[in-house]
């Protein structure tokens, strides 16, 4: 049987970091999910985030859902799709700046009740 992963994507380059972390320490599924108020922005980020698995190895599936916040968008794809780990990238916010913008990858690891991979920025 095997067991899928949830890799968030939104087109950063934090994203794609997290993909290649992804490919380069498993051979599981991703899927990708994401709120926003336009479907169709969503899918789309979905699709680009599928492709863009695909091109590193993944047999990736486009996802996209509208939730009231963003990581809770992504816990219930994980829930839906039964993923045995959700992968994010992170953007290295602190302090005021998380405050203010928020954290999705800290929120998915709050809430989700499976094993999240967060990747964090390149630092130069």
């Amino acid at each position: 049987m095997t067991q899928e992963t949830l890799i968030c994507y939104d087109g950063s380059k934090e994203a794609e970091r997290a993909v290649d972390t992804a490919a380069a320490t498993s051979s599981l599924v991703p899927g990708n999910a994401f709120e926003d108020l336009n479907r169709a922005d969503a899918l789309w980020r979905a699709e680009a985030g599928a492709a863009y698995a695909r091109r590193v190895g993944f047999d990736a599936e486009a996802r996209a859902t509208i939730a009231p916040t963003t990581w809770q968008g992504i816990v219930d794809v994980a829930e839906d799709i039964d993923a045995a780990i959700i992968v994010i990238g992170s953007r290295g916010l602190s302090g005021l700046r998380e405050f203010a913008r928020g954290s999705v990858s800290h929120d998915v690891a709050s809430h989700a009740r499976r094993a999240v991979l967060i990747v964090p920025p390149v630092t130069t």
